[in-house]
């Protein structure tokens, strides 16, 4: 056996691993470190040097011991990782490889159930059969929420129907109490999809959570399971919309067709978020008709809100709120100003050109005239 440790030399002498000088001094006369010795001499001292390790091992038992406990546990280790990692390997590629045939038969059988009515009660009872355990049942339900996606009408309605007759509600409810908040996402979103409201009342919970992911997948659940307001869930909501959540409701609501609802609605609610989003919804669906509520949010008190609805009515072309907007000019913030003015280039109207002109001469700001200067020509000749 043989074991080489690194050497620690300093000018007093040579030290061992445990700091202790086992050559006191190197001779005089050798002068190895100020004149360089010569190959042979450094040879000699390392020779003994050695000679010293190797008998101090030898009486020490001990840390031979510890050193081939270490080695061998770190083999053992290494060796039991390697096993691990294959074996989990292998069993992720089974899984896969399960999943794929899975999916394939449930495609299959789910055509026939669809569309072949003489195969419908047979489909049935072989998808009974092979959806057996809760893996099994995970993979059906995720390829029948696939499937409606595309489907409208009464063959999505089937769907529903065969989704109840095979008890797979029962997975999606206890997915949408548990405890994990990634298993609540899942349960809501496969509720929704079936059109099931048995879990609203933790849907309705889950509005008003910290988890980003969860809230969101609570509001489009809501929006999917009220067909009367699917908006509703707007009125219990706590927590700030942020743009994300706002964009992803409007497409839905785009994408499925739903009704849509007056948004004026909203205009009083607490949540400042909320309010400009109903704003921003009325600009996109003209809702014209909520011209006096969007009026009386030029005495909000948030500068967010102002801003958002002088800006819609410029974007609906709201006449009657330039009026309103020349009494609100002055005691406006920099930013609401501008917004004013640029209404005003937007929904031109040559009785305010007077307005137009005196901001023209009474601001020092150089944004502000130039905003004054465009909504004037925008009247045409008598503004140019």
């Amino acid at each position: 056996m043989a074991i080489i440790w690194l050497l620690v030399i300093s000018s007093s002498g040579v030290l061992d691993v445990d700091g202790q000088v086992i050559l006191d001094s190197i001779p005089s006369d050798s002068t190895i470190l100020e004149s360089g010795p010569n190959e042979q001499e450094e040879t000699e001292v390392l020779s003994v040097y050695a000679q010293r390790v190797l008998n101090r091992f030898d009486k020490s038992p001990l840390l031979v011991t510890v050193l081939y406990i270490v080695i061998l546990y770190s083999i053992v280790t290494m060796l039991t990782l390697l096993i691990i990692i294959l074996l989990n390997r292998r069993r992720i590629q089974r899984e896969q490889e399960l999943k794929n045939y899975l999916l394939e038969k449930y495609q299959e059988l789910l055509m026939d159930y669809l569309f072949y009515e003489e195969k419908q009660e047979e489909a049935f009872q072989e998808l009974k059969w092979v959806a057996n355990n809760r893996i099994n049942r995970q993979i059906l339900i995720d390829q029948m929420i696939d499937l409606s996606v595309n489907l409208k009408g009464e063959i999505r309605e089937v769907i529903q129907v065969l989704y109840n007759r095979l008890g797979l509600k029962k997975d999606s409810l206890e997915k949408a109490y548990s405890r994990k908040w990634h298993k609540n996402v899942k349960g809501f979103r496969e509720l929704a999809f079936m059109n099931i409201t048995d879990a609203n009342e933790r849907i309705i919970k889950s509005l008003n959570s910290r988890n980003n992911i969860l809230r969101m997948e609570a509001q489009i659940a809501m929006v999917r399971l009220s067909d009367e307001n699917p908006y509703g869930f707007l009125d219990l909501l706590e927590k700030p919309l942020s743009l994300w959540e706002q964009v992803t409701l409007h497409e839905m609501q785009i994408q499925h067709n739903l009704r849509v609802p007056d948004f004026k609605q909203w205009f009083t609610s607490s949540n400042v978020t909320v309010v400009m989003f109903a704003l921003q919804m009325v600009s996109w669906y003209k809702q014209r008709g909520a011209g006096k509520e969007i009026l009386e949010l030029f005495d909000h008190e948030n500068e967010k809100v102002r801003y958002t609805a002088y800006k819609v009515c410029g974007q609906i072309g709201l006449k009657m709120s330039l009026q309103a907007m020349t009494r609100k000019y002055l005691e406006e913030t920099f930013n609401n100003k501008l917004e004013i003015l640029h209404t005003f280039a937007m929904v031109p109207d040559e009785k305010y050109l007077k307005f137009l002109k005196n901001v023209l001469d009474t601001e020092d700001d150089v944004q502000l005239q130039i905003e004054a200067t465009k909504a004037m020509e925008n009247t045409d000749e008598t503004g140019i």
